[in-house]
């Protein structure tokens, strides 16, 4: 979806202080300072953890921005169409063919299959995987100079969408450092190259006229990464920036109408409880835990109105899901409030969530006092999202308050569900490692047919959900902040998307 007013507020810093945030020549390289030009001034909310590297989560910015593609990418509709990949067929069970289209890379060098062969090998070699591959092994190799033959040891019905993810995307060979390091700076294939990157707080990003699908009509793009959503929205308001992602709810009625969007979201808010360690590895306790908290009560209090309260993991944006969708049996029973407290003995409840998204601290204080009143004693640890995201992956923290695009990596249901709940899934925060999760999960992804796959989709749901070891609590509504001049911003419910050749200053 698209809007035609300049709203999209993607501002991440860690600062709330945005007044003069580029100064004259902080721009692009040829020193051109920020907003003038005709350049684009967009904020993000969750700063760079890994320099952009596409194999963690700074790959979504790479899309955003119009940064890098792959060989695919996703519709409206959710369906792969081509990217770098003009056409394809699927020649087997385990075999595609892919034919390239003609394109250059940023640095100028041509894209070709060996160039693509490389950028899915380094991606198939990544410590850790890419979570797009966490359930697949792909072998790539190049049947001539514009055509590629990807193998996958078992079937794999959706290889296209799985080809759309920001995490495979195809760089040029400079982009691959001997240590495993990935840098997209101007190595990319998008319509704007990143030209400068300035640690976790800024970047520039300059139009690149070799684009095979035509010039942008923006001249370049400065970033800036705020942390802080009202700081976010004050840049906005204050004409700082040009668009701000995550407008907290507490601050989009505090913006004009004409830059204010609601965005259907596959957004989900959820308490992850900690399988492997510490007190959730009681099945009864994660029952008690699951009864305490309510969701409901988060969406008037917290995200004021701009949420549903939990119907599963998938919400009203996968439109599909609650026709398809199955009943919870087989629970833990839960434990009692006087059990609780004797088999905690006196033991904290780590519980953890970021500042990234502002709704999450105040949402996680409002399930302390639920969890409190089941006789849990909690103690909160609340800090930048790239700060705790390798304790939250090793397990130290017994439950999360989580904000989880479900469609995010391939706009498929099953790449989310084998990542986050697998027990080899490489962002398996709860660390759930149930057999029976795992097999409905490996039919739903063995399945080719739409129909039979979401059916299974929604059985992996059940399955995941009856072993208490995520809580769904809300879906959310994202409010995007355009300022009225801007043209062409897209309106992503997958957040993948945010400016492309279309986007500008009016």
């Amino acid at each position: 979806m698209r809007t035609t007013s300049r709203c999209l507020i993607t501002a991440l810093a860690l600062t709330p202080l945005l007044a003069g945030c580029f100064a004259q020549g902080d721009g692009g390289t040829d020193g051109v300072g920020a907003g003038s030009g005709g350049r684009l001034r967009i904020a993000l909310a969750v700063p760079p953890a890994q320099a952009l590297s596409p194999y963690s989560n700074d790959a979504t910015v790479l899309s955003k921005l119009s940064v890098a593609e792959g060989l695919t990418a996703l519709d409206k509709d959710a369906a792969a169409k081509p990217a770098l990949a003009k056409s394809w067929r699927r020649e087997g069970g385990t075999s595609w063919t892919f034919e390239l289209r003609k394109a250059e890379f940023q640095d100028g060098t041509a894209v070709t299959a060996q160039s693509v062969v490389n950028a899915l090998d380094h991606a198939s070699k990544a410590t850790p995987k890419p979570r797009v591959l966490s359930d697949v092994t792909l072998t790539a190799k190049a049947t001539d100079a514009d055509t590629v033959t990807l193998t996958t040891k078992t079937p794999d019905p959706v290889l296209p969408l799985r080809l759309a993810s920001p995490a495979l995307a195809v760089l040029s060979a400079k982009a691959y450092g001997k240590d495993g390091a990935v840098s997209p700076v101007g190595t990319g294939t998008g319509p704007f190259e990143i030209t400068r990157l300035s640690g976790k707080t800024k970047a520039a990003l300059t139009r690149f006229d070799g684009y095979w699908g035509g010039k942008a009509k923006a001249p370049g793009i400065d970033v800036q990464w705020i942390a802080d959503g009202t700081a976010r929205a004050n840049a906005l308001r204050s004409g700082d920036v040009d668009v701000a992602e995550w407008i907290p709810t507490a601050q989009a009625k505090l913006l004009k109408a004409d830059t204010r969007h609601e965005v259907p979201s596959v957004r989900t808010d959820s308490l992850v409880l900690n399988t492997g360690s510490g007190l959730f590895t009681d099945p009864g306790l994660r029952a008690a835990a699951r009864e305490a908290v309510d969701g409901s009560a988060l969406v008037g209090s917290v995200f004021g109105g701009y949420a549903d309260p939990a119907q599963g993991l998938f919400g009203p944006a996968v439109p599909w899901a609650a026709d398809k969708r199955v009943a919870v049996t087989g629970r833990a029973k839960a434990a009692s409030t006087a059990q609780v407290k004797a088999e905690t003995n006196g033991r904290t409840l780590r519980l953890a969530t970021y500042t990234n998204r502002a709704e999450l601290p105040e949402a996680a204080t409002v399930l302390q006092q639920q969890l409190e009143k089941a006789g849990f004693t909690v103690k909160q640890d609340v800090r930048e999202y790239t700060q705790m995201e390798a304790d939250l992956l090793a397990g130290k923290y017994d439950a999360l308050v989580f904000s989880r695009v479900t469609l995010l990596d391939t706009g498929d249901a099953v790449d989310y569900l084998a990542s986050d709940f697998t027990s080899n899934g490489v962002y398996n925060i709860a660390g759930l490692k149930d057999p029976a999760v795992d097999k409905a999960i490996r039919a739903a992804a063995e399945e080719a047919g739409t129909e039979h796959r979401q059916q299974k989709i929604m059985q992996a749901e059940a399955a995941v959900l009856r072993t208490d070891a995520v809580v769904p609590l809300v879906h959310e509504k994202a409010v995007q902040g355009i300022a009225p001049d801007v043209e062409g911003v897209l309106l992503d419910p997958r957040e993948r998307s945010l400016v492309d050749v279309d986007t500008h200053l009016k």
